[in-house]
């Protein structure tokens, strides 16, 4: 609940969600639906996994099973676009946040923020062993575990780097980019986002904001 109204105090500082029609790409078992709904928001939550989908016991009402890269959704349906913590999860994230622009309307937002694969949380639940070796960690967290971790290298979690963020940001002609900032930094470490290599290791989580042409 606490990133939930978080990330809507973020989102309404770029647009109104009052009136609008929200499509949470990834957005799961709908922890933020209670959210985006008392904002005025008309809310979908996308998942390709089923069983996340109704992971907290009760399935939404709107709730669409999908594949992210290839939305079931007409060309400039949505007023916002809103993805958290998904691109790390998969195989193509570019394909993903393309075809997000595609389904917004003409001036809506796009809000894509993902988990940096070299910063600390970078491994999931394997952090930060995850740093000297991927499958490595995996091991150690089912030797400590009993059993395999949820997100596994290479099939439900990805390497992905700020750097490839900024580069899609910069050459991909479909929105105007707002905002590419650290998600959960303060205002005054913006900057790092500018530094190769250091925003890495330090930015943990990037935030791209864009505007549909």
């Amino acid at each position: 609940d606490t990133l939930a109204r978080d990330s809507i105090d973020q989102i309404k500082t770029y647009t109104s969600l009052d009136g609008g029609w929200v499509l949470d790409v990834g957005g799961g078992p709908g922890y933020f639906a209670e959210v985006f709904r008392e904002e005025g928001a008309r809310y979908t939550p996308l998942d390709a996994d089923v069983g996340e989908l109704v992971a907290r016991g009760v399935l939404d009402p709107d709730s669409v099973i999908g594949d992210g890269t290839r939305l079931p959704f007409a060309d400039a349906s949505f007023d916002t676009t809103y993805s958290s913590n998904v691109l790390e999860h998969v195989e193509d994230p570019w394909a993903l946040a393309d075809d997000m622009i595609r389904v917004t309307k003409p001036a809506g937002l796009i809000y894509i923020s993902y988990t940096l694969w070299w910063g600390a949380w970078g491994g999931h639940e394997t952090s930060p062993w995850h740093l000297l070796g991927e499958h490595w960690a995996a091991r150690r967290y089912a030797r400590r575990h009993g059993h395999p971790p949820k997100n596994v290298y290479g099939s439900s979690l990805f390497k992905i780097t700020a750097a490839e963020g900024v580069h899609w940001a910069r050459t991909q002609d479909g929105a105007e980019i707002v905002d590419i900032l650290p998600r959960y930094l303060p205002t005054w470490m913006h900057w790092l986002i500018h530094v190769p290599v250091v925003r890495e290791l330090v930015v943990w989580n990037l935030l791209i904001v864009g505007r549909r042409r």
